[in-house]
């Protein structure tokens, strides 16, 4: 037994280090990334993930998926542009559950990535048509998160109401509604 406590002793990772190793990007993926979180507690079949996405998404040159654990799934996909298209159509969902996508730049562990924010169309009601403006939307929803403009005006348009794209911290509770004040102390 003290044969063993001293060749134990004798042992050590910290004495002896080897030569430095540096990484360079050309030594990495050449692909773009996109990290998904399903929210849902059923098992997560890949295959129906894939037979959902694939036409929905439009991949040009499709795209690869490793399953990361946890109902989590890491796509890789070749063009920037798919990506961008696909972030820009958020929310999805699968099996009647939200899907939270993050953009990962492959440099950072894949545990670091933080799945608390996803996009959501929300409508303004019960607003005055003369406040019915992305101003005043803005400075309504820039509470709740970051309002995102979109290039296409007709888009806002519900005739009623007015939608914007709000991307939301889903840790918090969702509000269902808000008093807004408007001049002569008027609330709607």
């Amino acid at each position: 037994m003290e044969d063993l406590a001293q060749s134990w002793t004798r042992l050590s990772l910290s004495e002896r280090k080897g030569p430095r190793c540096c990484l360079t990007p050309e030594e990495g993926v050449k692909t773009f990334s996109i990290a998904a979180n399903f929210l849902t507690k059923r098992a997560l079949n890949a295959e129906a993930v894939a037979r959902t996405f694939t036409p929905l998404w439009r991949e040009k040159r499709g795209f690869k998926m490793k399953n990361i654990g946890d109902h989590k799934i890491l796509f890789s996909i070749k063009d920037k542009e798919d990506v961008d298209r696909i972030m820009g159509s958020e929310p999805w969902s699968f099996d009647k559950h939200l899907v939270v996508l993050q953009r990962y730049d492959n440099d950072i562990p894949l545990e670091d990535i933080k799945y608390d924010r996803t996009t959501f169309w929300v409508q303004v009601h019960g607003l005055p048509m003369r406040y019915m403006t992305i101003e005043a939307v803005e400075k309504i929803y820039g509470v709740v998160g970051k309002v995102i403009k979109q290039s296409d005006s007709k888009v806002y348009d519900g005739g009623n109401f007015i939608r914007v794209k709000v991307v939301v911290d889903i840790t918090m509770p969702l509000c269902r509604g808000r008093l807004i004040s408007l001049k002569d102390d008027k609330q709607v």
